[in-house]
């Protein structure tokens, strides 16, 4: 990873195309385990609780600052524990990964009633807190700004709008409505249209891809790259050009899905990305 930099952490690896990538590592349960220890302490304006409590939002600001990100996006768990509550309530936005299953409905439920009581928390925590010390927390609570389906079985012969199969299309189709049920509207993004209606990017990154991630991430490039790809092993080589078309397809869904993740960040409070 290098040696650390004005941040006292790692450097980031530089993947090309203005994205760099932070990894994470197997301690970081340690840290989620001193941030619950020390969470009671942030009501009664401990510097050092608050200061654990929100380390995760200001080092992404050091971090932007340093290497000039304009977006740091933080990829979470699934659980709903001390280190996930900072790390979506310090967060300006939040997105919900979606499998077209029931684990996922009943997911979107959970993060909903978790919002609600982690919006009680900061109000409180707000309240008691001095001005000076507010500016260390993001001035509005996070904002939904829409969900992405992923996984799902494409299915020619479909009789639905999504084209997938009947089993998956079954869930797909309660998302929109448990996300309006359970995801007050004071927590979804001011944006031009609804964003419970469909996936992001016009539902672009929903069909499950097969073998293609795995390949993609053997060879460090995404997968429409790969029919280019200059060292490619002889044997995965054949099995690539075989599919090389539905390979080279997938630029278009993540280009689509990119586009309207940007403009949905666009539409967050722009005073929530202030920091003191």
């Amino acid at each position: 990873m290098g040696q650390p930099n004005s941040t006292g952490s790692p450097p980031p690896v530089h993947l090309g195309n203005n994205v760099d990538l932070l990894p994470g590592r197997l301690t970081l349960h340690l840290f989620e385990a001193k941030v619950g220890e020390r969470w009671s302490g942030v009501y009664q304006g401990d510097p050092l609780s608050i200061r654990t409590a929100t380390r995760v939002r200001s080092l992404s600001y050091e971090y932007s600052d340093v290497y000039k990100y304009d977006i740091v996006i933080l990829d979470t768990s699934p659980s709903l524990g001390a280190l996930n509550r900072n790390l979506l309530s310090l967060a300006d936005g939040f997105i919900i990964p979606c499998s077209p299953d029931l684990f996922s409905v009943y997911g979107i439920r959970n993060i909903g009633s978790a919002l609600k009581s982690w919006k009680k928390q900061f109000e409180t925590i707000f309240h008691f807190l001095s001005d000076e010390k507010r500016k260390s927390f993001p001035q509005n609570f996070v904002k939904f700004l829409g969900y992405t389906l992923y996984n799902a079985k494409k299915y020619s012969g479909a009789e639905n709008p999504l084209g997938i199969a009947r089993a998956h299309f079954n869930y797909a189709s309660q998302i929109p409505s448990t996300i309006q049920n359970f995801i007050g509207e004071e927590n979804v993004v001011n944006f031009a249209t609804d964003v419970t209606n469909g996936s992001i990017g016009n539902d672009a990154v929903i069909y499950t891809h097969n073998t293609f991630p795995s390949m993609s991430q053997k060879y460090h490039t995404p997968m429409w790259n790969l029919p280019s790809f200059p060292s490619l092993e002889s044997g995965d080589k054949s099995t690539i050009a075989g599919n090389q078309g539905k390979y080279v397809e997938t630029k278009d869904a993540y280009e689509s899905f990119a586009e309207d993740f940007l403009l949905r960040v666009g539409g967050l409070d722009a005073n929530s990305w202030h920091h003191g």
